[in-house]
């Protein structure tokens, strides 16, 4: 066999490591691109923002502008609320959406895995859980302050209903789009209905479930902020709507923004955790 024969597999795999180490480079390239264009972004749309509000292009009584938002915040934040430390209010409206957001996460993986895995349930349930489905969940938050008062309980009834919906479908789903043969090979391993739900069902929907909850954790936040909107007497949403009865919109923007930092926050946190349980998708696709 001739030297150069010999040499190709060497050759070949001195140029592995370093396409991969052009690969990471392109990618880390690209992601400094893409937060440098979303940072300009930002600055664009806001500097536009603030100069047509100081030009009166737009009115700055209805619209503000966001040197304002920002006064409200840093007033928020060092002096406080006229309700409190803006902490408190931050925490008492995180209490109620996370409260709500575990109960529905776990009422929805629940029965919609039971749905998903018994028929007859599913035949009988599924007329019912279409209807609630179709009402609003919105206008359920007054009848909760109705039945619950102004404290957190209605609050994470919001949530609760809100969360609920997206998680059973999603497991439902999940259950039902199991792989046939890994359900038959457990069946014929001598696996019971209860061994076959919690090790091969469950684990094969933990994808589907997963992807709910990123939207449902805003979903979450929503329920408390409308509940608290209606009546309550601490929270973001109380906030919103004090800015609201004062004409403060800087409040109402200042109030958003601060949402909206917590949930990116929250969705930050729930990649996180997907990344570090679904690692074996990553490492596979790499392989």
């Amino acid at each position: 066999m001739s030297p150069e024969v010999l040499s190709t597999p060497v050759v070949e795999t001195a140029k592995a490591p370093d396409r991969a180490h052009s690969r990471a480079r392109a990618a880390r390239r690209r992601k400094i691109v893409v937060t440098s264009v979303r940072a300009l972004l930002l600055v664009a749309v806001l500097g536009l923002w603030e100069a047509l509000s100081r030009a009166k292009v737009i009115d700055p009584f209805n619209f503000s502008m966001p040197s304002k938002i920002w006064d409200q915040i840093y007033t928020w934040v060092m002096h406080g609320t006229a309700l409190g430390s803006l902490g408190e209010q931050i925490w008492y409206t995180l209490h109620e959406a996370l409260l709500g957001w575990v109960v529905g996460v776990i009422a929805g993986v629940i029965l919609g895995i039971a749905l998903g895995r018994i028929a007859f349930l599913a035949d009988v349930l599924g007329p019912y859980i279409k209807v609630l489905n179709s009402i609003p969940r919105i206008v359920l938050a007054p009848i909760f302050v109705i039945w619950f008062g102004l404290g957190p309980a209605s609050k994470v009834a919001s949530a609760v209903v809100l969360v609920f919906f997206p998680v059973f479908f999603n497991a439902f789903q999940g259950a039902r789009e199991v792989d046939r043969n890994l359900v038959a090979n457990a069946r014929v391993l001598g696996a019971s209905d209860r061994r076959v739900t919690l090790q091969v069902v469950i684990p094969s929907a933990t994808s589907w479930i997963f992807t709910s909850l990123h939207v449902s954790f805003g979903f979450a936040l929503i329920g408390a902020i409308v509940g608290e909107y209606i009546g309550a007497t601490k929270g973001i949403g109380l906030l919103v709507a004090q800015s609201q009865g004062t004409f403060n919109a800087a409040g109402v923007y200042a109030a958003m923004v601060i949402l909206a930092v917590v949930a990116l926050l929250a969705e930050g946190l729930l990649t996180f955790a997907e990344r570090r349980i679904f690692r074996w998708k990553t490492s596979g696709s790499d392989s």
